[in-house]
């Protein structure tokens, strides 16, 4: 069963283009469902993450946030 991650995101932010870089690198070797949702159009995401982004939810679980942490996503995707 695939796991689901999503990153919250923001245009123009240059660790959020990092971020799905890595994010579809780790696809090619581990399966999991990647989605995005920019915080901008979410009052409530705005308010939380304003100064977070890029932040990575697994399964609906804060994983990290502004910098990509390939062994912690990879533990999470592979061992739960």
């Amino acid at each position: 069963m695939s796991k689901n991650i999503i990153l919250y995101t923001r245009d123009g932010c240059h660790l959020c283009e990092q971020m799905t870089a890595s994010l579809y690198q780790l696809q090619k070797e581990i399966d999991f469902q990647l989605s995005f949702e920019d915080i901008d159009e979410n009052p409530s995401l705005l308010e939380k993450y304003n100064a977070d982004v890029p932040v990575v939810m697994l399964d609906n679980k804060l994983l990290f946030r502004h910098f990509f942490d390939k062994d912690k996503l990879r533990q999470a995707l592979v061992h739960g």
